[in-house]
């Protein structure tokens, strides 16, 4: 999420890893809005507007107090003098009450984001202060968490670097599920959600009083497939994330340690179900194997009855029925390689380079058994839509089999495979194919086009929506150039 502007960079007088630890903790305030039960700004100071809001976050716990969003404008009058208070005294500042927005009673407090001894920015909590019921143990344990880590926020120990940044899905939030632990990993509270986790888990009793690592433990059934950070994740030692899987449930785990001065004094450990998110990526992976291995037999099938069709052209007699078997085996085998790329992985789209990098030379190989042609590539294809590389591979091999026993006939010469990504005029990006040879050329009569070209043709204009034309190069030879509307391939 990016929160600065070009304005407030100018301003900024940062040192190395600030910027990038005001981020990471926009990143991650959003736990600390929940806990607050309070809509948290952060703001920068700005020569024109006193201070600028950089970022706006709203509790999912409660209803925010703002409704119209203010990042980017200046800071209220009356909110300025607590600011610059907050930003002097590097200590945690606040006012019972004031009225910023439609007349709600707010309590604000300003929370200075210190590291390194500088103060880099300050944050605002605003909380509604209408309701006139008594707090719940939860409210309060939740509002101290969220204190204690602001806190840490002045002292510049949260948040921390090393906390999780991997990509993997179900991160546990505040509203899944909360434990507390002292210094020695005793729960000190649990949310009931967090015990609920943890009964779905096996374990029957209350979570308070006892040692999470040896609840844990105990529900442990097989040590050997546990993860290796889960001890440090339990105790609330380090600011990571684990799992532990016992009875088909999976519980995601994520550990702050809760730091002082001179000493870690707790932690606070968030709990997730995310037993039906595992089961779904199980099915994923599953499914994305079964894609795989059906690629895999294809080709294999295929390579099986490009066999065939070999041993069936030694067979006949005619050179005419042995060419055309011949022609069909090299079809077939190029589709057969398509599928062995489309084996290997499972994205919509494919590194065509590399693809056809095989295809090509063997498809001159294949064409010249007793003459020496060379092949030379040039460009790049780039990624291509998997739909459509079978046709495309299908082209380029029919083109190229075409130029070595037409072009060159019989001749040694050069094949040349030429790719070219520009822009047309409408402003599409556009994948321009040439294949050219240094042989006799083209013609000067028409001639029947043989089955091959008609593939081509047929491939061209009707699964690649493209256009195909062959001309005379000026150094002698034929150049067939494709010319291929890359938006059109991806909105098919």
């Amino acid at each position: 999420m990016a929160i600065f502007t070009d304005p407030i960079r100018e301003h900024a007088d940062f040192g190395p890893g600030d910027a990038e630890w005001l981020h990471l903790l926009v990143g991650d305030w959003q736990m600390v809005a929940d806990l607050a039960f309070a809509d948290l700004a952060l703001w920068f100071p700005h020569p024109e507007f006193g201070y600028v809001a950089l970022a706006h976050v709203r509790p999912s716990t409660s209803h925010t107090v703002f409704h119209a969003d203010f990042v980017g404008e200046g800071i209220r009058s009356d909110l300025k003098p607590l600011v610059d208070k907050a930003w002097e005294s590097r200590t945690i500042e606040r006012s019972n009450e004031t009225n910023w927005s439609s007349d709600m009673p707010l309590r604000v407090e300003a929370v200075p984001m210190v590291r390194n001894g500088r103060t880099l920015a300050v944050v605002t909590s605003h909380m509604d202060l209408s309701s006139s019921r008594m707090p719940s143990r939860l409210e309060l344990t939740y509002r101290q968490c969220a204190y204690d880590l602001l806190r840490m926020g002045t002292l510049g120990l949260w948040p921390d670097f090393a906390s999780p940044t991997g990509s993997r899905r179900g991160a546990p939030r505040v509203g899944d599920g909360l434990i507390r632990l002292d210094a020695e990993g005793i729960v000190q509270y649990a949310s009931p959600n967090g015990v609920s986790a943890f009964r779905r888990l096996g374990d029957g009793e209350s979570l308070e009083g006892r040692s999470l690592a040896e609840v844990t433990a105990g529900l442990l059934r097989d040590r050997r497939l546990v993860d290796e950070t889960l001890p440090l994740v339990v105790t609330g030692r380090m600011p990571w994330r684990s799992e532990i899987e016992s009875r088909g449930v999976s519980l995601s785990l994520r550990a702050i340690p809760l730091r002082d001065e001179q000493q870690r004094f707790g932690a606070l450990v968030l709990c997730r179900d995310v037993s039906e998110l595992r089961r779904r990526e199980m099915e994923l992976v599953t499914k994305d194997a079964t894609i795989r291995e059906i690629h895999h037999r294809v080709k294999n099938n295929l390579q099986t009855v490009a066999a065939l069709l070999r041993m069936q052209s030694r067979r006949m007699v005619s050179d005419e029925a042995k060419q055309g078997l011949e022609q069909a085996m090299r079809r077939v085998a190029t589709i057969a390689l398509v599928h062995e790329t489309l084996s290997q992985g499972l994205a919509q789209s494919v590194d065509f380079d590399e693809l056809i990098g095989r295809q090509f030379r063997l498809s001159a190989e294949v064409a010249s058994p007793s003459q020496q042609v060379k092949t030379q590539r040039s460009g790049l294809f780039g990624e291509l839509p998997s739909d459509f590389a079978t046709p495309l591979a299908l082209v380029i091999n029919e083109l190229v089999t075409n130029a070595v026993e037409h072009g060159l006939e019989g001749r040694a010469g050069t094949v040349r495979l030429i790719a070219d990504r520009s822009e047309s005029e409408d402003g599409d990006e556009l994948l321009t194919v040439t294949v050219e040879d240094d042989g006799v050329g083209l013609p000067e009569t028409p001639y029947a086009e043989g089955l091959g070209l008609q593939i081509v043709r047929t491939l061209v204009t009707s699964e690649l929506g493209g256009t195909i034309q062959w001309k005379a190069r000026e150094d002698g030879g034929t150049a067939v150039q494709i010319v291929l509307s890359l938006a059109t391939l991806n909105r098919h």
